[in-house]
Parts: C-alpha cells; structure tokens; sequence
C-alpha cells in the first residue's frame, strides 16, 4: 500500500511540474527505486523482528511455567524440611534419652564388674594366707578370668591311684572351708584332672574319666559332709586328661597336669537382672 502511493505521489509530481530533463529524471527514478528496496528490507527485517518476538514470549512463557514449577517444588522441599527437622529433633531427644539410659545401665554393669574384680581379689589374697602352709606342697592360689583357681596336686590329696583323701589334703581343705564359709556368695566348682597315662589295676575305675570324676566327687563330699558347705554352692565335675597345663609327656609335666582345681566365682544375679 505505502508503495503505491509512493509511485502515485511521484507521477502526479511529475504530471504537475515542468518536464524534467533526462538525467534528472533518471536520478529521481534512481532514488524511487533505492527507497522501495529499504523500504521491502525493512519490512523483511520487521517481519524477522515479530517472529522472534514471538518466540521469546513463547520461551518467556516456557520459563515462568518451569518458574512456577520450580517454586511449588521449593515449597513443598521447605515443608518436607520443616517435617524432617521436626522430626529429627523429636528422633535426637529419643536417642539421647536412650543413650543416657544405656550409659546408666553400663555404669551399673561396670560397678558391679569392678565389685567383683575387687571381691576375687580380696578372695585371692585371703586363700593365699590361709593355705600359705600348702604351697610348697604343689598348691597353688591365682585368678583367671575372673575367677579364683585353687589348685592341688594329686599328691597332696591322695596316693597314687587312691580316690581316698589323706590326712595332709584334709589339713588343706579345712583350711580352705574356714575361708569358703565366710564368703557365702561364692560359688564352688571341683574339678578333676589327670594325665594321659592309662589307668590300671583300680579295681571298678575304668579309665581316667572315672578317676577324676570319683577325686572331684570325694573332695565335695569332704566338703560338704564333713565342713558342711553348703549343698547348693557346689558341684564336682570330671575332666580326665583333656584340659592338661603341661603339653609334655615328662614326670613332672604329667605330675602338674594330675590336680584338683577347685574354682571359686562370685555371683552375678545383679549383672544376669540388668542384662537380661
């Protein structure tokens, strides 16, 4: 349209005005021409303009909506944090509540390990005075794993192959009960022991398992019928030859492993009711 009445603007001019030369006329032509071709690119360069404007308001759309998307999941993230950290604080008083109730409870465990600890001690160093007399005779007083380990050699208790306990073991154990009697919350287990030689000729005792199971049982009967310790606290078991201290084979090494041990442990029902 802007064309056209370019072109009609120009010939009226022309018909209205006094006939232009040829050269002039060619440089007005000249002119047309040139302001039609900037005014054909310039509608192509508005054309160009609108449809980018038109796709950066599409993006600018594209964008607001991911905007707003973003911004819901933020709220939501927020409120999940809110919870989470609610939730958290709530979790941490919970475990710091326990923990402070399981720091109590190994307190109570540790006190009474330590009582028993100082308790065996005191065992320990009394037996050690008691029977100071015995221990050049083979008997020995020591703590192992929490536990007091009296220990005798076969030869201060019986003769050889006898189940029957002589004069000196019964000096020994009397000694050992005065103890036992003032420590009513120990309890007493007898054990047997022996070497690996094979029994022979002892009449109905069949092999070391007999043996020391009968030894183990003649000291509690001692123990018990004749210095009335208590039924209750003891019990006498037989090894044989299968818990030895020495590994050799020489007489004394087999003389070490024929033996009483009479291990003596305190109670724990304190510790078995908090750990149970």
């Amino acid at each position: 349209m802007k064309k056209l009445f370019f072109l009609l603007f120009t010939t009226m001019c022309l018909s209205s005005c006094v006939v232009l030369s040829t050269k002039k006329y060619k440089t007005l032509v000249a002119e047309r021409d040139s302001l039609a071709n900037g005014l054909n690119g310039a509608n192509v360069k508005i054309t160009s303009l609108e449809e980018e404007l038109t796709r950066l308001r599409a993006d600018t759309a594209s964008l607001n909506n991911r905007i707003a998307a973003l911004e819901a999941k933020l709220t939501g993230l927020d409120a999940n944090y809110a919870s989470l950290r609610a939730n958290s604080s709530s979790e941490i008083k919970k475990l710091s509540a326990d923990l402070q109730k399981r720091e109590a409870r190994l307190k109570e465990v540790e006190d009474i390990l330590r009582k028993r600890d100082e308790a065996t001690n005191a065992l320990r160093d009394k037996l050690q005075k008691a029977l100071l007399g015995f221990q050049q005779s083979g008997l020995t007083v020591e703590i192992r794993h929490g536990k007091v380990y009296v220990s005798l050699t076969d030869k201060l208790l019986f003769d050889t192959g006898s189940i029957i306990i002589d004069e000196k073991g019964k000096q020994a154990l009397t000694e050992l009960a005065k103890v036992l009697k003032t420590q009513p919350e120990i309890n007493i287990s007898v054990e047997g022991h022996t070497d690996n030689q094979r029994v022979a000729n002892l009449g109905q005792i069949k092999d070391n398992w007999d043996l020391s199971v009968l030894r183990a049982t003649s000291v509690v009967r001692y123990l018990t019928d004749v210095q009335k310790i208590e039924n209750t606290r003891i019990t006498a078991t037989g090894k044989g030859q299968y818990q030895p201290l020495a590994s050799g084979n020489t007489p004394e090494e087999r003389s070490r492993n024929r033996r009483i041990e009479i291990v003596l442990s305190p109670k724990l029902d304190e510790l078995y009711d908090l750990i149970k």
